[in-house]
């Protein structure tokens, strides 16, 4: 089974949990990357470290937005 097909039997608040826990390794690479490319002088390093933290914290901010919305849905779900 794929990746892709195991993640689309997450439910919203899954999907968002996962997304979160990418974004924080990807974020984390990304300073890692960043930060080696300052110590041995090589900008384009920094800026490939820079781009990995911005999708990280962008994948952790999708990842909430996921959860919010199925915590929206299941109180709505409730009345």
């Amino acid at each position: 089974m794929t990746e892709k097909k195991r993640t689309n039997d997450l439910d919203l608040n899954e999907k968002g949990l996962l997304n979160r826990a990418k974004g924080t390794a990807e974020e984390a690479k990304g300073r890692a990357r960043n930060a080696m490319g300052g110590l041995t002088g090589d900008g384009g390093q920094q800026l490939k470290g820079m781009g990995e933290e911005l999708k990280g914290k962008s994948q952790q901010t999708l990842g909430k937005a996921q959860q919010k919305l199925d915590d929206v849905i299941d109180r709505g779900n409730d009345d």
